[in-house]
C-alpha cells in the first residue's frame, strides 16, 4: 500500500472527526456523522496496522479514536452506578472464576490449623517452650478477651479494617513470588491453632470460639481469597497457556487488582463485626450466629451472582467494565 496516498486521501475524514471531538455541544446529526466518522477511521487504523504500519501515523490515528469514543460515549466518571455494576457483577464474576483456588487455600489452611492444634494438644510440653506459664495465665484469664474491648469500637474497627486489608494487599501484591504468600499463610495459621490449643487446654474453649468465629469467619475466607487470586497470579506468569506471559500477567493482575478493591468492603464488615458484635453483650449462639450468617451471604454471593455473571463470559478483568461503552471497529 502507498501509504502516503492513502493518507492523502482519508486525511479529510481524519480531520472531520479531530474537528468533531474538539467541540462542546453536537447536534443530533454530528453525534450520527461521529460515530460513522469513528468507522471509517477505525477501518484506516486496521488496515495500515496489517499493511504499511507507521508508529506516528498509528498513534495519532489510536488517539484520535480514543478521544471521539470517550465523546461519542460520555466521559465515564465515577458514579454509583459503576460501582454498583462492580460489585454486582464484575467483583462477584472473579471471585467465581478464581474459586478452586481460594477455595483449595481454605481447605489447606483450615486443615493445618486442626492437624497442628490437635498435635499441641498431644503433647503439652510443647506449650511451656512457646509462653511462660505468667504468659500463658494472662492470655487465657485476660488478655485474649480484653483484647477486643481495649479500644473504643470506633478506631477499633478502622484499626482492624486497615490492618487486615494491608495483609490481605500484601497477599495480592507478592503473590507473583509465591513464596512470601505461602509463609505469612503458614505463620497466621500456626498463630491460630497455638493460640486456640492453648485455651482449650486450660477450659477456655468456649471463650476463644465465642470471639473468634463472630468476625474470623469472613475474616479468614477474605484472607484466603487475597493468598488464592495472589497465588494465580504467580502461576499465571509460570504456566500463561496459549497467551503471552505479559498478557496473561496483566490479565491476571487487573483482575487480582479488582478482587482486592472488592476485597476493602468485605474487610471492611469484618472490622464492624470484629468491633461491635464479637466483645459485646449478647449471647454466644448469636454472635456465632452473625458470623455465620455473614460468611453464608459471601458464599451465596459468589455462587450466585458470581456464577451467573462469569456464565455470560466475565472474568472480573477492571477492563470489562469498558467494553460495554465501546464502538465496534472494523476490520
Amino acid at each position: 500500500m502507498d501509504l502516503d496516498a492513502f493518507v492523502a486521501a482519508h486525511r479529510g475524514d481524519w480531520e472531520r472527526l479531530e474537528e468533531l471531538t474538539g467541540r462542546r455541544r453536537l447536534s443530533g446529526a454530528e453525534a450520527d456523522e461521529i460515530l460513522d466518522r469513528y468507522q471509517r477511521v477505525a477501518t484506516h487504523l486496521s488496515m495500515i496496522r496489517s499493511t504499511a504500519p507507521d508508529a506516528s501515523l498509528v498513534g495519532y490515528l489510536s488517539m484520535l479514536l480514543a478521544r471521539a469514543r470517550s465523546r461519542s460515549a460520555g466521559t465515564r466518571t465515577a458514579a454509583w452506578s459503576d460501582l454498583g455494576r462492580f460489585f454486582a457483577v464484575s467483583f462477584p464474576a472473579g471471585l467465581y472464576r478464581l474459586r478452586w483456588w481460594w477455595l483449595t487455600v481454605l481447605v489447606v489452611d483450615l486443615l493445618l490449623v486442626v492437624v497442628v492444634g490437635w498435635w499441641l494438644l498431644d503433647h503439652p510440653s510443647v506449650e511451656t517452650s512457646l509462653a511462660s506459664p505468667e504468659q500463658i495465665r494472662d492470655l487465657v484469664g485476660n488478655d485474649f478477651e480484653h483484647y477486643y474491648s481495649q479500644y473504643a469500637a470506633t478506631s477499633f474497627a478502622l484499626h482492624v479494617w486497615t490492618n487486615n486489608f494491608w495483609l490481605s494487599a500484601l497477599c495480592v501484591a507478592l503473590g507473583v513470588f509465591c513464596l512470601p504468600v505461602v509463609l505469612m499463610l503458614f505463620g497466621n495459621m500456626l498463630n491460630l491453632a497455638v493460640v486456640g490449643s492453648i485455651m482449650v487446654r486450660h477450659g477456655r474453649g468456649g471463650l476463644f470460639f465465642g470471639l473468634i468465629l463472630p468476625h474470623g469467619l469472613l475474616e479468614l475466607t477474605c484472607l484466603f481469597v487475597a493468598a488464592g487470586v495472589g497465588l494465580r497470579l504467580f502461576w499465571s506468569w509460570v504456566s500463561p497457556g496459549p497467551r503471552s506471559r505479559a498478557r496473561a500477567l496483566g490479565e491476571e493482575g487487573r483482575a487480582a487488582l479488582g478482587t482486592a478493591l472488592g476485597l476493602v468492603a468485605l474487610l471492611l464488615v469484618c472490622g464492624l463485626i470484629e468491633a461491635f458484635v464479637t466483645p459485646s453483650a449478647l449471647p454466644t449462639w448469636a454472635r456465632v450466629g452473625i458470623g455465620l450468617c455473614a460468611e453464608s451471604a459471601f458464599f451465596a454471593y459468589v455462587f450466585t451472582l458470581g456464577r451467573w455473571a462469569h456464565h455470560r463470559g466475565l472474568t472480573g478483568d477492571l477492563e470489562e467494565g469498558d467494553r460495554g461503552f465501546e464502538l465496534p471497529v472494523a476490520g
